[in-house]
């Protein structure tokens, strides 16, 4: 599931604004890459046994991910589906409870973003 014209994709940050803006609203960088970094916030659900992420990826336009002044050029939120052993469904049904919590962290996002 991808949240359309939130106005995230094609925002720019260094990796360090990115890093503690996000955290602030519950996300961790896991999967990074030279070139790429990917924010999750997680939901559980069912006592864990269903895992879904909201996801915020962004490419390197200037500079390498392992420098904190690396400007980020992010593309537009989704989510998925945690799958075993590991993997995420992209095209998994996700619950609307979770999918109007996204939304409400998208705003702080945008919102926050706004401020910067």
């Amino acid at each position: 599931m991808i949240f359309n014209e939130t106005g995230i994709g094609g925002k720019e940050f260094t990796l360090g604004e990115l890093d503690h803006m996000l955290h602030e609203l519950g996300f961790v960088r896991w999967a990074w890459d030279y070139d790429h970094a990917t924010y999750d916030f997680k939901y559980e659900i069912n006592g864990g046994k269903d895992v879904y992420y909201l996801r915020i990826t962004g490419e390197a336009a200037d500079g390498q991910i392992e420098d904190g002044d690396t400007v980020l050029r992010l593309f537009e939120p989704y989510m998925g589906k945690a799958v075993f052993p590991h993997g995420i469904d992209y095209e998994a049904e996700i619950p609307q409870k979770i999918v109007s919590d996204a939304n409400q962290k998208i705003s702080q996002i945008q919102s926050m973003f706004t401020r910067a």
